[in-house]
């Protein structure tokens, strides 16, 4: 019997919906997308129709008006699947939490609705070369002339890159200021000095499309700047605050798709003249990987949860769900392709595409190193002020 998270009618709808949707459309197409590494650009339309790619996006923006939770739970079941496909429909959600958080009523209506329709799609340009984990060390920078800021620098590994016809870039408008210094500004494919590097080859999630965005003294509007200058470290720690449930999302629902591939497998594999699931040593390696997969779970809603209850500092319990979920869907995965054995290691069955898949999500949207650095930051504040 599953566990009871009290979710409502209309969540359960959602989980069901996305459910049917991974099973009856992305099984069949998943291995193909990832040997071709194909952008799924078919099954995100498909999502449009469904009114869940605007899941997260307020209602009189066009979108649904679910909330955190509600988008954990459709990125999950899609995920379970695949999560090539999941990170291609939950990367529009990085790149718009800036719009959505700091945006202006004018951005807000001109940019939200058609990404809530599916008729466009997002992406956010933080990462560069030399500033992964380090936020604060970004190059690319943004000079104000007339009425039009000049970006120059390169994002390297955008997910969604060259797909999205929206991006929310960080750049520094005053190096002196250091991370005070930066801004974050709405760019648009196809505006003058934008353009991308080649698709990247991927261990994992191939079907997603990373790419280079590079800027050669590229024209973005005045007024296509979030909030003001000098926000730009601000409004990025608080779109990943916001984001990270949605990765640990995806790392409950790979787990959970590990888990139901070797139960189904060690069921109906025999050896020694029974199925392997009669061994115990088989039986306590899905007991670790469900119960874990569990765990993964209860954080990952309860992250989403406190996001949902409106609370302002949520980057402890984000980064915990990251962290926790992501390292459980990894050592799942690698559990799964043990049970099945040798065929585990053929892309014949899905688990070895799973194991492949599960090593990214320690790395992107923060290394699970910085997680432990906010949860560390986290506890030494809270521990302070009870002096």
């Amino acid at each position: 019997m599953a566990v009871n998270y009290g979710l409502t009618e209309q969540q359960i709808e959602i989980q069901n919906a996305m459910r049917e949707f991974a099973k009856e459309r992305v099984i069949p197409v998943r291995a193909e997308l990832d040997e071709k590494e194909e952008f799924p650009h078919a099954l995100l339309q498909e999502l449009g129709k469904m009114d869940l790619m605007g899941l997260y996006i307020p209602s009189e923006l066009s979108g649904f008006g679910g909330g955190s939770l509600d988008f954990c739970l459709a990125i999950e079941e899609l995920s379970r699947i695949c999560i090539g496909v999941s990170v291609s429909y939950a990367a529009n959600a990085l790149g718009s939490y800036p719009i959505l958080l700091f945006g202006n009523d004018a951005q807000l209506k001109k940019y939200m609705p058609p990404i809530a329709k599916g008729e466009k799609y997002c992406a956010f340009g933080l990462t560069e070369a030399n500033a992964g984990s380090d936020a604060g060390g970004i190059q690319t920078t943004a000079v104000l002339k007339g009425d039009k800021y000049i970006l120059n620098g390169t994002k390297q590994w955008i997910t969604n890159g060259g797909e999205a016809d929206t991006y929310t870039v960080i750049a520094i408008t005053d190096r002196n200021k250091g991370a005070r210094g930066a801004s974050a500004f709405i760019v648009e494919k196809g505006m003058p000095g934008f353009s991308f590097g080649k698709k990247e080859k991927k261990l994992g999630i191939r079907c997603s499309a990373t790419r280079e965005l590079v800027f050669q003294d590229c024209e973005v509007p005045k007024e296509n700047i979030l909030a003001r200058e000098g926000m730009g470290f601000i409004v990025a720690m608080k779109t990943l605050d916001t984001s990270r449930p949605g990765i640990a999302a995806q790392g409950v629902g790979l787990a959970q798709g590990a888990v139901d591939e070797a139960v189904t497998y060690a069921r109906t594999r025999e050896q020694f003249g029974k199925p392997i699931i009669a061994n115990q040593a088989v039986q306590h390696m899905l007991a670790n990987m469900a119960t874990q997969t569990e765990a993964a779970r209860a954080i990952t809603y309860a992250a989403a949860r406190t996001i949902d209850a409106g609370e302002k500092d949520v980057s402890k319990i984000s980064a915990m769900s990251k962290l926790f979920a992501t390292d459980v869907s990894m050592a799942v995965t690698t559990d799964a392709v043990q049970i099945l054995g040798g065929y585990g290691y053929m892309r014949e069955y899905p688990v070895e595409k799973m194991m492949r898949d599960a090593k990214i999500l320690q790395i992107y949207e923060g290394t699970n190193q910085i997680q432990r650095n906010v949860i560390g930051a986290a506890l030494i504040k809270e521990y302070a002020s009870m002096k």
